[in-house]
């Protein structure tokens, strides 16, 4: 079985996205046909030539263009009135709307003038001919193929019946509101999809990268060169595309320019705008060592990076990927409305079937009253069908959708469908992994206390400074974590430049590790270490004491002397404690931490971030349980994890969330945060819970006014155009109702 993948241009609607799937599908060999309309990304399995696919689609009033010519396709204007005339329907409706001037306003506001002309009437005739003419072929083609009444087979009706009635000039305005209405929902829905494609300009299309100069027409001769790699040039800066870099190479980044690749920083530092990445708003520093970002915008330095991804590995398209694809998890709402559209256009049908017989048959009323046309019970039954155009109803829940997908994505927060964005509004217990989520997951240095410091621990204290300068020189040759958390705190306090590299440094495996300094042993070891080796009573009680915290200690000697004590320790996120308390403002209460920890060190972790509920000495199959025991009380859950070791949990619950831009994270959960901050994660409950909202206002919307001129024909107070013309007002209304959660809510930088 094959597939394709095949981009759809011109549809305005859900329902369109409905009508190119069905017809599709049709075709023989097809076995699976999804056609997603906020991606506007249509995929076909099955034994099928591609070309009959396009000619089916095109067939059906529409066009497609290859996944690869996505690009360089004709992208509609960004201006109103540009795109309008861009459209061929909608230019044809524009002219043909000249020609119903004469007929609206003799005929509709002015018919006291008695202005008669059989003219009049020919041009509102040549308007709805004109600007119905995409919609009739249409129709006629949904019928034929489809054998299915969609909403260009309504106006059609509509349009046709108003014309065999005498209301010429009801036919021509009916037409050309409709494609005018169409294309404004085109456009709309086209501004909210554009914001999902911004994300693909983010990273460059070319690399400058540092390769051989190859086959070197400038040396060739010189000193028995004939050809390949240039002995006199070395490496050079090329352009090259960015499908060309191979994984190792050196690509080179100026000032200002946008990373095109993920790598790791080998020379060079600066300071780096992760925003279109991971919605930072401060640029970060970057040092040798570091990892950069495709997508991200280089500062004031010049920096040289290892290629560490190939093109379709990097984060900016795993990021793509993912965002595009959660379109087409349809949020169950979303689910709701398509499948209420479906049997409610057909029911409309049949009650303005029922609405234009009935009376004429059982009481008398007239089919076609003979003098005021628009009174007769057959125009109020075709006045019903412009009514039951459902547009404004399909269309207000994925642009929705898709909207609050963009914002996410645009702060860090990346969902992998609607469905995991409505799942999440309705949480009401969340489980926190320990380590590396509400914990930074790497150790830091909590306390320095020397022997001879009066001042309490962390005070200022040159003697505190100097025992930290001295273990930082011993343990700069180490690649363990502790001993780098001391480097780091030594370089935070500037004392990393007081002695020194240590010499002939030694690990005393499982306690500690010694060196020579100056001249002089040092040796940095365990509390066991010391208890066997060295006589430390003076801080018996505040070794004591850090370990009951969770700590880890290591105790310092030179010569054979005790110098004092450092502590080390798996700090708390400086998001945490906010975070777990905009959860509770927002009525979440249930807030648990699963942690493979030790209860001790667990409920000192649980009292510093505001979370009540512990379960400690978890193995991964315990936190799955605890989940389960969660949801079977709450219903609702979610768990948050860092990606890596957290997967069965992340599964288990309701919505998995991982912290962190690792490749892991990103494929593990339904929702990732792509940088350290869980301030997030209440930004994404408020966004989720804005969703459903708004969709609830839109629906509501869409239905109120539908019910509203159903009564209003019923009593021969309202037109078809103005139907027509309502509903394109309120699919309008929805549908910039729904693009307000581009920019709303807003997550706080503080």
């Amino acid at each position: 079985m094959t597939e394709h993948t095949f981009h759809i241009t011109g549809m305005d609607c859900a329902d369109c996205a409905r009508s190119i799937e069905k017809g599709v599908a049709k075709l023989d060999g097809i076995e699976l046909c999804r056609l997603n309309f906020t991606s506007e990304t249509l995929r076909v399995s099955g034994d099928v030539d591609p070309t009959a696919v396009v000619a089916r689609v095109q067939e059906l009033g529409y066009d497609v263009a290859a996944p690869a010519a996505r690009q360089s396709a004709d992208q509609p204007p960004a201006a109103f009135f540009a795109y309008m005339w861009w459209r061929r329907d909608t230019r044809l409706a524009l002219l043909a709307a000249l020609l119903i001037v004469p007929g609206l306003l003799f005929r509709e506001l002015l018919p006291g003038l008695g202005v008669e002309s059989v003219l009049i009437d020919a041009a509102a005739v040549a308007a709805m001919a004109i600007a119905g003419w995409p919609i009739f072929k249409s129709a006629w083609t949904a019928v034929r193929l489809n054998h299915e009444i969609n909403i260009n087979v309504l106006m059609s009706i509509a349009a046709i019946g108003a014309v065999l009635i005498g209301a010429y000039t009801e036919a021509g305005m009916v037409m050309v509101l409709f494609v005018i209405a169409e294309a404004i929902e085109g456009y709309t829905t086209a501004r909210a999809r554009h914001s999902i494609r911004s994300l693909m300009e983010l990273a460059p299309n070319k690399a400058t990268v540092l390769r051989e100069c190859f086959d070197c027409a400038g040396h060739l001769g010189q000193d028995g060169y004939t050809g390949g790699p240039c002995p006199f040039c070395g490496l050079e800066e090329q352009r090259v595309p960015v499908e060309e870099l191979r994984l190792g190479e050196t690509i080179v980044v100026k000032p200002g320019e946008r990373v095109p690749m993920d790598g790791r920083l080998l020379s060079g530092s600066s300071a780096v705008n992760q925003a279109p990445i991971t919605g930072e708003s401060v640029p970060v520093d970057k040092q040798p060592g570091d990892d950069v970002f495709a997508g991200s915008i280089n500062g004031q330095g010049t920096l040289e990076i290892e290629v560490t991804h190939l093109a379709a590995d990097n984060t900016i398209s795993r990021l793509i990927k993912m965002v595009e694809e959660a379109q087409e998890k349809q949020a169950p709402a979303q689910r709701f409305v398509d499948r209420f559209a479906r049997y409610y256009t057909p029911a409309v049908v049949a009650v303005a079937a029922l609405v234009a017989v009935v009376p004429p048959v059982f009481f008398g009323q007239p089919f076609i009253d003979p003098v005021d046309p628009l009174q007769g019970w057959l125009y109020r039954g075709l006045a019903l069908l412009v009514v039951a155009c459902p547009c404004a109803l399909v269309i207000s829940t994925p642009v929705s959708i898709v909207s609050a997908i963009s914002n996410g994505a645009r702060h860090g927060v990346i969902f992998k469908g609607g469905a995991y964005l409505e799942e999440l509004s309705r949480v009401r217990a969340i489980a926190f992994d320990k380590t590396g989520t509400l914990t930074r997951g790497e150790p830091a240095v909590v306390a320095v206390r020397a022997v001879d410091c009066a001042l309490p621990a962390n005070g200022e204290c040159a003697a505190c400074d100097d025992l930290l300068a001295l273990a930082s020189a011993v343990e700069q040759r180490s690649e363990h974590p502790i001993a780098q958390a001391v480097v780091a705190e030594a370089g935070a306090q500037q004392v990393d430049r007081r002695y020194g590299t240590a010499e002939n440094v030694q690990a005393l495996t499982g306690r500690g590790v010694t060196g020579m300094v100056d001249g002089r042993s040092v040796t940095i070891g365990s509390h066991l270490y010391f208890d066997d080796h060295e006589n430390h009573q003076a801080h018996c009680q505040e070794l004591a004491a850090a370990a009951g915290q969770g700590y880890t200690t290591m105790l310092v000697r030179r010569d054979g002397d005790y110098l004092g004590y450092l502590a080390v320790a798996d700090t708390v996120r400086a998001s945490s404690q906010t975070a777990v308390a905009e959860l509770r403002a927002l009525g979440i209460d249930h807030l648990v931490m699963l942690t493979g920890d030790n209860a001790q060190t667990a409920h000192k972790v649980a009292a510093d971030v505001g979370v009540t509920e512990v379960k400690a000495d978890c193995l991964p199959q315990d936190k799955v349980t605890a989940v389960a025991n969660l949801r079977a009380q709450h219903q609702h859950v979610v768990m948050v994890g860092d990606g890596i070791n957290d997967a069965p949990a992340l599964a288990a619950a309701s919505v998995g969330v991982a912290i962190g831009n690792t490749a892991q994270a990103m494929e593990t959960a339904d929702v990732s945060l792509m940088r350290d901050d869980l301030r997030l994660l209440p930004f994404a409950v408020r966004l989720s819970r804005a969703t459903m909202r708004v969709i609830g206002v839109n629906v509501a919307l869409a239905l109120g006014l539908k019910f509203a001129f159903f009564i209003l024909v019923l009593l021969g107070l309202g037109s078809m155009w103005l139907a027509v013309l309502a509903d394109m007002g309120v699919s309008l209304l929805v549908t910039l109702n729904g693009m307000r959660l581009l920019r709303r809510p807003r997550f706080a930088e503080t």
